[in-house]
C-alpha cells in the first residue's frame, strides 16, 4: 500500500451540549486536520505528470483546504441544541452558524470531513482532527 498525508486547518467555534465541564460553554479552537490518502500496491497513478504518485500534493491540499473552509469561521452547532430563538439572533447578528446533524465532538468532525473526502473521490483511509496541540481524534472505518 502507498499513501500520503495531507494536513489543512479550520477556526471554529462550538460547545458540547448535555456536558458537564468546561466544553458545555461555547468556546474555539484551531482545527489540524491529518487525512491519509492511500492506493495498493497496484493502484498508483501510472501517467503523466502524476505517474508514479497517490496524487499530486497539490491536488490533494487544494481538495483538503476547500473542504476545510466549509467549516472555517463558523459556530458549529448541533442541531436542536438551542432554542430555535437564539438561533435565530445569531443569524440577525449575522454570525456564520454550521448546523450539523451530530454533536460536535472532533470525533464526529473527523467521521464528517472523511465523508466529504469521500464524496469528492479522494482515496481517503483515515482523518486525524486535532482540538489542540495535544487532543486528537480520528476515524477509519473498520475492515469488513
Amino acid at each position: 500500500m502507498y499513501g500520503i498525508e495531507v494536513e489543512g486547518h479550520f477556526d471554529a467555534a462550538h460547545f458540547l451540549s448535555n456536558y458537564h465541564g468546561k466544553c458545555e460553554n461555547l468556546h474555539g479552537h484551531r482545527y489540524r486536520v491529518v487525512v491519509t490518502l492511500c492506493v495498493d500496491d497496484t493502484a498508483l497513478q501510472r501517467e503523466g505528470t502524476e505517474g508514479d504518485m497517490v496524487m499530486d500534493f497539490s491536488q490533494a491540499k487544494a481538495c483538503i483546504a476547500n473542504i476545510c473552509s466549509c467549516f472555517d469561521h463558523t459556530f458549529l452547532l448541533e442541531k436542536g441544541s438551542l432554542q430555535p430563538s437564539t438561533v435565530a439572533a445569531l443569524e440577525k447578528e449575522g454570525f456564520a452558524l454550521l448546523e450539523l446533524p451530530y454533536r460536535t465532538t472532533a470525533e464526529n468532525l473527523a467521521h464528517d470531513i472523511f465523508d466529504r473526502c469521500m464524496e469528492v473521490h479522494l482515496p481517503v483511509s483515515k482523518v486525524e482532527v486535532d482540538e489542540t496541540p495535544h487532543n486528537r481524534a480520528f476515524y477509519e472505518p473498520s475492515s469488513a
